[in-house]
């Protein structure tokens, strides 16, 4: 079995639902929605439309536009380190690959409306009572269960 690099491109697939997936859904609920209008699905769940300026959990929300471009940067710089690591992955590595792919995902998606828009579309809004946890999208998802595999895989796999 080959270990070496052989490019795990093929997996970008993923990358491009997880882009579709996120701007489809954002663009139902801007269309649909006005800002910060919620729509109860069941009692632990709302769809509740909300820009956020900063990022995750709305960190440097209040800034005054700087923050849009840094983030950008960021997220552009990472989209690369992202792809040329699947690049660069052995062939045996998919569970590694799809996490990659899923991140990137995540991430194309949250950079795209940060640059078109200024802001990233969320709308999911999960809560307990009346403890709200902080708004978010399908990108997001995408990057918290790829960065879930990634941890699931540093324990499979400890001294890759």
């Amino acid at each position: 079995m080959s270990t070496g690099p052989t490019g795990m491109l093929h997996w970008l697939w993923i990358t491009g639902l997880v882009i579709v997936l996120d701007q489809w859904t954002k663009n139902m609920a801007s269309a649909n929605l006005e800002l910060y209008e919620s729509i109860k699905v069941i009692p632990f769940f709302n769809i509740t439309l909300a820009h956020n300026l900063g990022a995750a959990f709305s960190f440097l929300a209040g800034e005054d536009g700087w923050q849009r471009w840094f983030f950008a940067v960021i997220a552009v710089v990472v989209s690369i380190v992202l792809v040329v690591w699947l690049y660069r992955l052995p062939k045996n590595d998919k569970w590694l690959a799809i996490s990659l792919a899923l991140i990137l995902g995540g991430a194309i998606g949250n950079v795209a409306d940060r640059i078109l828009l200024g802001y990233v579309v969320d709308f999911l809004d999960v809560y307990w009572g009346s403890a709200h946890f902080p708004a978010f999208n399908v990108a997001d998802s995408a990057i918290t269960v790829g960065a879930i595999m990634m941890g699931i895989d540093v324990f499979r796999n400890p001294n890759k």
